[in-house]
């Protein structure tokens, strides 16, 4: 019945749609190791924060325009636990002493994208070594792009 009306064939676009984004998003991602770290940075050109690096990939690649803060990303993201991580989805660590205070780009075994602190830049990093495991916060995946569909996790995550 589904075949019927075309829907596998949409299915299977939808699919390769997103693999192909997710693709995109970490490569992109990539060609930013190196840029410094600056706290409330955005762009390239002024360097990044992790959030920063982290809006500025997802708008760049898939155009979805995430929140500005760590904590208000991981609020606006679909949770899912760390064996479901996929490349493209977040990654958090309580790097502050409070929830969600650092967040990268998940790059694929085991290892994550994202700009660390002052006096570094856009590096990845092994989330098995014992800084980041011992400060892993949660994975989040970043929903298809509407904006209802992220007030919608948002209001669904709040308190996570």
């Amino acid at each position: 019945m589904l075949a019927d009306k075309g829907l596998i064939g949409q299915l299977k676009q939808v699919r390769q749609t997103v693999t192909e984004r997710t693709s995109d998003l970490v490569v992109t991602a990539i060609g930013f190791l190196g840029v410094p770290y600056r706290r409330g940075g955005n762009t390239a050109e002024s360097g990044f924060d992790c959030s920063g690096f982290v809006r500025a990939m997802y708008n760049e690649t898939v155009g979805h325009m995430l929140p500005r803060r760590a904590e208000e990303q991981a609020a606006a993201t679909e949770k899912i636990d760390r064996s479901q991580l996929k490349p493209g989805d977040l990654v958090f660590f309580n790097t502050m002493r409070r929830a969600f205070s650092h967040v990268g780009i998940y790059v694929g075994e085991g290892k994550f994208i994202h700009s660390p602190r002052s006096g570094a830049q856009v590096r990845v990093e092994d989330m098995n070594g014992s800084y980041w495991q011992r400060r892993f916060d949660g994975a989040r995946r970043v929903l298809g792009g509407s904006a209802e569909e992220v007030k919608a996790a948002a209001v669904a995550n709040t308190g996570n």
